[in-house]
């Protein structure tokens, strides 16, 4: 039998009947295939409550030399209750043992913390891991007492030498140490923790929230996974959000390039550093949901035909709380080296631009984040004259078929003009999958429905 990755989300994990679920999913699997599990930390449905964000929290909390005892006896209380729920017999009792041993690591660190005024990325990693071996223990001493042999497996000392940065070699040997640790489980399940050790810069920093897809990536790259499954609690990726668009449908195919456009663009779909891990070694990754694991999903098929003219267009989405920034030069034409310096101001303050229109003397660029903004701007205005318009929404028409389609951004340009929706500014990328224009946020869900009804199939 080959190996399957299943990668479980937070909320998949939050509550000891959900992560019952979930173990029933990977005994079914275990029919068929090989199983390697990855979970995140346990969560609610609303992130500020979930394991994690509690942890940014009690480490914030200690920083400031204030109360983060209440806060960690808060989720050790939680988590001992759903293990006691879970696990029988003997596991329970070591289950119970090896989470008090967590908490106390995680206080004693809170504690050095709070005496020294200061914390370190790796620190922050350290603490913030606790809730995905948390996940991880109590779901394996679930799967051990109800008779499927399952393996812990700790990842948080996987990387074993210092790296500048997270780089073709960083990755390369977290693969293949990933690979010998998976092998060592046998003939067991391996239950991964999320995170995977130390990455140069912090985890959060390098790779942001959704590292542990990129843990499930990496172990389905390593060993070679006839498929890495996404568990999330949706029937998988959806032709536009189907809270705001009632026809939306869900997508039973799509390519690695269009899953990026639309995660970037406003959709929850797969984090990028995920897909580049597995779409390399040519596994596909399939979208699916914990609530109604019989729905086959969505996949992300690397070697997916493309269909020409006859599928332009596969989703439209929006990216809200959007900013708008203008600078015109305050030379006339050649303005020689005037977009280098622009760009160098962002840099300077790590402002990510999504959209970039351009002309000889003038550059429009879309943020979605106004951290040091107002510092940019104030060197921004060195270079020319500067004006910011706030409350805007990028709306994004994702297609493989677009390159063969002719008139299609006219058509979308077309049906916005009819709705009486202005257009702030366009972008087309070069990869031909993706028309994008901004328009005002208010109008944002009405732009959704109007274009999906229109050009979306």
């Amino acid at each position: 039998m080959q190996y399957i990755v299943q990668k479980f989300g937070g909320t998949s994990l939050g509550k000891a009947e959900r992560m019952k679920a979930v173990a029933d999913i990977v005994r079914s699997s275990l029919e068929h295939d090989r199983v390697i599990v990855a979970l995140s930390a346990m969560s609610s449905y609303i992130k500020a409550e979930g394991t994690t964000s509690r942890l940014i929290e009690a480490a914030d909390a200690a920083l400031q030399k204030q109360d983060f005892y209440r806060i960690i006896d808060q989720l050790e209380d939680y988590h001992l209750e759903t293990a006691r729920q879970l696990v029988a017999g003997a596991f329970q009792e070591q289950v119970v043992e090896q989470i008090d041993a967590e908490f106390k690591a995680v206080k004693s660190f809170l504690e050095a913390i709070s005496v020294i005024g200061e914390i370190s990325p790796r620190s922050h990693d350290v603490i913030i891991s606790t809730g995905e071996k948390l996940s991880a223990l109590i779901f394996t001493g679930l799967l051990n007492s109800t008779g499927i042999d399952a393996d812990y497996v700790n990842l948080e000392t996987l990387i074993d030498k210092p790296f500048t940065a997270a780089n073709h070699e960083f990755y390369a040997h977290t693969r293949a140490k990933l690979k010998k640790r998976i092998e060592l489980c046998g003939h067991r399940v391996p239950v991964l923790t999320g995170y995977f050790g130390f990455v140069p810069g912090g985890i959060i920093k390098s790779i942001g929230r959704g590292y542990t897809d990129l843990t499930a990536a990496l172990a389905a790259a390593a060993i070679g996974a006839r498929e890495l499954q996404i568990w999330k609690e949706v029937d998988g990726v959806f032709s536009a959000d189907p809270r705001k668009v009632e026809d939306a449908h869900v997508l039973e195919s799509i390519t690695p390039d269009e899953a990026a456009e639309l995660t970037y663009f406003g959709s929850e779909v797969i984090h990028p550093f995920t897909m580049e891990q597995v779409i390399r070694a040519d596994i596909p990754i399939r979208i699916k949901n914990t609530l109604n694991p019989a729905v086959p999903g969505t996949i992300v098929d690397p070697n997916l035909v493309d269909k020409g003219p006859s599928q332009p267009a596969t989703a439209v989405t929006a990216k809200r709380n959007i900013t708008v920034i203008n600078i015109n030069s305050n030379r006339m034409l050649m303005a020689y080296g005037f977009m280098a310096r622009v760009f160098k101001v962002f840099d300077k303050y790590g402002i990510i631009i999504d959209l970039i229109a351009t002309s000889e003397v003038s550059i429009s660029i879309t943020i979605d984040s106004d951290t040091n903004l107002d510092r940019a701007v104030a060197d921004l205005q060195e270079l020319g004259e500067v004006t910011v318009h706030r409350d805007l929404a990028i709306l994004s028409l994702v297609g493989r078929g677009q390159k063969h389609c002719m008139g299609l951004s006219g058509r979308m340009f077309s049906e916005l003009g009819r709705e009486k929706i202005n257009i702030e500014m366009i972008s087309q990328g070069a990869s031909e999958i993706n028309i994008s224009c901004v328009i005002e946020d208010e109008h944002a869900d009405r732009a959704l429905r109007v274009i999906h009804s229109a050009l979306v199939r």
